[in-house]
């Protein structure tokens, strides 16, 4: 028996990375797992494989979570498909790393639409049925650039801090309903897009990981087992709360 049994779940961003750790967390705690990914091929991959997995289900769903309408119609195939969502995991994200003051106002459009519109549109789609159902999970994937900052992120990190107080008002919003709304914050997380904006400066990737205090990036699979938990009933009394799983780099 896995703490999820019989839970629907949504995770968005699924196709790779941190967004595939947690669809195959979930799937093994025994949940009915939708990846979704603005990459079909991705999302329709870890559905494939998940699906293979001993009394594994899963579905694969192309979604932009910067577009209403995307949302929107990705979550009325699940309601149709399942019936009912139980976990809703915002994991899509994205980032274009340099100084704010040489940033194009274009990418900041496509940070926030992908980081933080991506929240509000599966919330706004999400949140009213499982008020209906009367009760649910949220986790948000926000980052510690959105508690402490993060030199190159400048926009991201406005996101990323905007996500972590969305996560409070619509904790304390769905208290009432038995929906609990909480945030994990990865650090340094060892994930294709990590690697692709290191590797033009390896000294970069050595120099976080000395400041790990644990020396070493996380892997998928450690943001995932949080995720889970506060996905699960054993979180039951826990809301609005924000959790670096970080190797200690922040503290709080």
């Amino acid at each position: 028996m896995g703490r999820m049994d019989g839970k629907i779940a949504i995770v968005t961003g699924a196709g790779r990375g941190i967004g595939r750790g947690i669809a195959e967390k979930l799937a093994a705690e025994g949940a009915t797992v939708v990846a979704t990914d603005v990459d079909e091929a991705t999302a329709n991959d870890t559905a494939a494989t998940l699906g293979a997995a001993p009394g594994g289900d899963a579905l694969g769903l192309t979604c932009d979570v910067a577009s209403r309408e995307s949302v929107e119609t990705m979550v009325a195939a699940v309601r149709e498909r399942f019936g009912r969502i139980d976990v809703l995991v915002n994991n899509a994200g994205y980032d274009k790393v340099g100084p704010f003051v040489d940033s194009d106002p274009a990418d900041w459009d496509r940070i926030i639409g992908i980081n933080l519109y991506g929240v509000l549109h599966t919330s706004k789609t999400v949140l009213p049925i499982m008020v209906e159902q009367g009760g649910g999970r949220v986790v948000n994937l926000a980052s510690d650039a959105g508690r402490v900052g993060s030199s190159g992120e400048a926009v991201y990190s406005a996101a990323k801090g905007g996500i972590i107080a969305f996560t409070k008002t619509t904790a304390r919003e769905m208290a009432r309903h038995q929906i609990a709304v909480n945030c994990v914050c990865p650090g340094p997380t060892d994930t294709a897009l990590f690697a692709s904006v290191t590797e033009d400066n390896p000294k970069l990737r050595d120099a976080l990981i000395k400041a790990i205090p644990l020396r070493r990036l996380a892997q998928p699979a450690d943001v995932a087992h949080a995720v889970a938990f506060l996905a699960s009933d054993e979180a039951a009394y826990i809301t609005g709360q924000t959790l670096s799983v970080s190797g200690g780099l922040s503290m709080s």
